[in-house]
């Protein structure tokens, strides 16, 4: 089932490479049809996960066996929401690519599909992967197929943000893959040489400089890809240049593998160096969330400071996982820091994937997505107003919408570790709800003015006819954004069916960094 999960997108990109490039329905509704199956699976997947701890469809075998290295899959509590919400995401993406330009080439087209195909191909992959190589393998790849998104499809300076984004996200894999090799390495002593995580988190943890060298190379490497301050800095032009899919999908999957990295990896194969290191984590997340929300208010332009707020929330992110490792706390406290930083990861790739849709759909119609120029759109864009209300809301943690779960999961776990780091770290709700807000009260309420270009914009044809003209969303762009927003008030409103399947693995994950 899992293998199926992760190739199936890679066998649909293998038939419409042999589909004649000129049918551009064709080739987008096989990618739609097929998002849907992917979403279906996640399901099965998702209900398949044994509410008391461990994996589902879990299935191993041999790989580069002379090195210790398998192939091996499953999925438990952390990565079946990460896939689901992924599928979520790449059909909310295929829903949105059915308006491309029509005059766009058709060969270009099918090209864009491919490369998402395999992006959500390697994304599943990264969040099933039990084995350190393997994930290395679909971790890298996803930087790869990213990079020709922002460079092929971006906008402004794509190329050398794609290259920017390239070189610090591949360079800081490579360290990654440093720490991977001491790990497998430094094992050795109670067991052969294996990269297999269940095999290395039940053997005697590494430790001593060995121990702090793996958590150090394995740390920076999840740390830009997250991003993390200081090794942020790739991610605001990548974001501004690259298309508005590549934004929903940089920003809702690739970044949470590193953060996944550290649940998953980091935190149960290296419980020592974790505990000694883990005020340096609360300190890096804490001063993740201000600078995000203070540079985010300072942005002009949509795309930057919905860029810039990635920071922050991740950085709660951090700051959790971060409390998790300080044991005095207790077990409760810790398992609840580590739920809430499972669900913010979640709730964030929903609501930043839908803003970042919305931001192209106003530099689609308009040509431009800075905040000054459109004002007063209310009116004219009831559906844009109301979607890209619904998504600031759920992301400066509205009560009701994902948002606050995930938020008020994770501080109220990381308090009884670190109250000064919470409280300090709590004042970015404040900045990043002023953010918002202002954003709302500038681009809805006012004097009517739109760019030129969108007071130009086609009307949709419906049948024969033809609507009057609108920039607002059409039927496709807001089924696509209400799919994520629904998810994010499903979150909102029910949590529990979420967070019961996430705190038996957070719950385990805390008892290994506890050894």
């Amino acid at each position: 089932m899992l293998t199926a999960l992760w190739l199936a997108p890679l066998a649909v990109a293998a038939v419409l490479v042999a589909v004649p490039a000129a049918r551009r329905e064709v080739v987008l509704g096989a990618w739609v049809v097929l998002a849907v199956a992917e979403v279906g699976g996640a399901g099965v997947v998702w209900a398949a996960v044994p509410r008391g701890g461990g994996f589902a469809f879990e299935v191993a075998a041999p790989w580069i066996p002379a090195f210790g290295v398998g192939y091996h899959l499953g999925a438990d509590g952390f990565s079946a929401p990460l896939v689901a919400m992924t599928a979520v995401v790449f059909l909310a993406v295929a829903l949105s690519a059915l308006r491309r330009p029509p005059d766009e080439d058709a060969a270009r087209t099918r090209a864009f599909v491919l490369l998402f195909l395999a992006l959500e191909a390697v994304g599943i992959g990264v969040f099933l992967a039990l084995d350190l190589v393997l994930f290395f393998v679909f971790f890298d790849l996803s930087i790869v197929l990213m990079y020709f998104v922002i460079a092929g499809w971006g906008s402004g300076g794509r190329v050398r943000s794609a290259l920017q984004f390239f070189l610090y996200t591949f360079l800081g894999s490579l360290v990654m893959l440093l720490g991977f090799l001491v790990l497998a390495v430094g094992g050795r002593t109670s067991g052969g040489i294996t990269f297999d995580i269940p095999t290395l988190a039940a053997r005697a943890p590494v430790t001593g400089p060995a121990g702090v060298l793996a958590l150090v190379a394995i740390g920076v490497g999840l740390a830009i890809k997250t991003p993390v301050w200081p090794v942020h800095t790739w991610l605001p032009p990548a974001h501004t240049d690259a298309p508005a899919a590549g934004s929903a999908v940089l920003a809702a999957v690739l970044l949470k593998m590193g953060t996944y990295g550290f649940v998953r990896i980091a935190m149960p194969l290296l419980p020592g160096p974790w505990r000694s290191a883990a005020i340096v984590f609360v300190v890096l997340g804490v001063v993740s969330v201000l600078w995000g929300a203070l540079v985010a208010l300072a942005q002009r332009d949509l795309k930057r400071m919905i860029a810039y707020t990635s920071i922050t929330h991740l950085g709660y992110v951090v700051l959790a996982v971060g409390a998790a490792g300080v044991v005095a706390a207790g077990p409760e406290a810790r398992t609840l820091a580590v739920t809430g930083a499972t669900v913010q990861m979640v709730s964030h790739g929903l609501v930043t994937a839908a803003l970042f849709l919305l931001a192209g759909v106003l530099r689609e119609r308009g040509g431009t997505s800075e905040i000054a120029a459109w004002s007063g759109i209310a009116g004219p864009m009831p559906r844009f107003s109301w979607t890209f209300a619904l998504a600031a809301f759920a992301s400066l943690g509205l009560p009701g919408l994902s948002g606050f779960v995930g938020e008020f999961s994770l501080l109220a776990g990381s308090l009884p570790a670190v109250p000064v780091a919470v409280v300090v770290a709590a004042l970015g709700l404040a900045v990043t709800a002023a953010l918002f807000l202002r954003a709302l009260q500038s681009m809805l309420l006012g004097d009517r003015h739109l760019p030129a270009a969108a007071e130009r914009a086609p009307a949709p044809r419906i049948g024969r006819f033809r609507a009057p003209s609108s920039p607002d969303l059409r039927v496709v762009e807001t089924t696509a954004v209400g799919l994520l927003l629904a998810c994010s008030v499903a979150v909102g409103v029910a949590p529990a069916v979420l967070t019961t399947t996430i705190a038996p693995a957070a719950a385990q994950v805390v008892s290994l960094v506890s050894r």
